[in-house]
């Protein structure tokens, strides 16, 4: 969910559109997917450090309370655009993604059933996806793998 418009389209639902700081488009920003409940309309999850919020008042701005609870991740503290890393930092990034992965025990429990090679295969399949989508060119990615 690196990209910033699928994060976008999963706000179709979102309580607060207008009027406020936590539009669409701030939380998207921001690296939230919304992931409401039958329950809680307003929950968010960040893609990249799985941190999830909910109880989203008007006034709220989604960098602060993101950042409040999740000082370190890695995705709210990019100097600069995705689109404009290189390839090594991306690769880092992608890097300090995984372990948050790791460090969730919601996320790890599922993910110790998948054998290192599977493991390989699906970070290669999401690296070629995103660079070829951001070169706009087609790559074979099941011969790749």
């Amino acid at each position: 969910m690196y990209d910033y418009e699928k994060r976008l389209s999963t706000f179709s639902d979102w309580p607060f559109t207008e009027n406020c700081n936590c539009t669409p488009e701030n939380m998207a920003k921001t690296g939230f997917i919304h992931r409401p409940s039958e329950n809680e309309p307003d929950v968010v999850c960040c893609f990249f450090c799985l941190t999830e919020l909910e109880g989203w008042e008007p006034d709220d701005n989604p960098w602060t309370e993101h950042s409040k609870r999740s000082s370190t991740c890695g995705f709210l503290n990019l100097s600069g655009s995705v689109n404009d890393l290189t390839v090594e930092a991306f690769l880092r990034l992608e890097a300090d993604r995984i372990k948050c992965f790791y460090a969730d025990d919601r996320v790890f429990s599922t993910l110790v059933l998948y054998s290192v090679d599977e493991a390989r295969k699906a970070t290669t399949k999401r690296l070629l996806e995103y660079f070829s989508n951001q070169h706009h060119c087609s790559i074979d990615l099941e011969s790749e793998l």
